[in-house]
């Protein structure tokens, strides 16, 4: 199929568009030397979003997580050097699903360094998913030029693997899929989480990381610190529902 693709440039904000919603692309700033991306994919009717960020440094960019589906592979590499004139030179995954690690494979083979988890690296394997070319053992401390971030695993909650990352300078947490948007209803995909163990990593990631300015999320809107409490709220629900079936 031929794809026809605009690009909007503001001094904030640009959408990659073509006719199918697997090759849209949204780039927001954030703050700083953050932006976040966003990519899309059918379920039914239903267009759903992911988020993503990348960090802007004097070594390069950082890639949290990828886009979603192939199309937008490239043209986010192509959005970012057109627009900071530099190279991604890392991408981190948070956690095996799709909406995460889908471009491991391919910035692999453009020289990008991927890292996962050793426990996403694993669950990857056993599923046949995208898997990177470097693994994390622990919690890992990253200096990449003039920034700095940690990664946590805090426990088992959308998924056995779900990590989410910190930046102390900045106050970002960059939640992944483990952290709910304050427009989500439900816990929505629950097919590989545990949900008692759910709220206690959320707990933990909120006694270690306080008082965050920004709170990014796996999914929907992000503009939100009240993120963390609202996830919290959605599994109480989910339990007091499971007990009623």
């Amino acid at each position: 199929m031929k794809l026809i693709f605009l690009i909007i440039f503001s001094s904030n904000f640009y959408f990659l568009h073509s006719q199918d919603v697997s090759s849209e692309l949204e780039i927001t700033h954030l703050t700083g030397d953050f932006y976040i991306f966003t990519t899309y994919k059918m379920f039914g009717t239903k267009k759903q979003s992911a988020n993503g960020m990348y960090m802007v440094t004097e070594a390069g960019v950082v890639l949290f997580d990828s886009p979603w589906d192939t199309s937008p592979f490239q043209p986010l590499l192509d959005s970012i050097k057109k627009r900071h004139n530099k190279e991604v030179i890392i991408c981190i995954a948070t956690h095996s699903h799709e909406d995460r690690t889908s471009g491991l494979e391919y910035y692999k083979q453009k020289g990008i360094k991927t890292y996962t988890t050793q426990l996403t690296d694993s669950i990857s394997k056993e599923n046949e998913r995208p898997r990177a070319e470097f693994l994390m053992e622990n919690d890992t401390n990253f200096t990449i030029g003039n920034h700095t971030f940690q990664t946590y695993y805090g426990g088992e909650g959308h998924t056995k693997d779900n990590i989410v990352i910190w930046f102390e300078t900045e106050k970002i947490l960059y939640g992944g899929c483990l952290i709910k948007s304050i427009d989500a209803h439900d816990l929505e995909y629950v097919a590989e989480a545990n949900i008692p163990e759910w709220s206690k990593t959320i707990q933990k990631t909120q006694v270690k990381f306080k008082h965050p300015k920004f709170i990014i999320t796996g999914h929907h809107e992000w503009n939100s610190t009240k993120t963390l409490k609202h996830t919290l709220r959605l599994i109480k629900i989910h339990q007091k529902n499971a007990l009623k079936d």
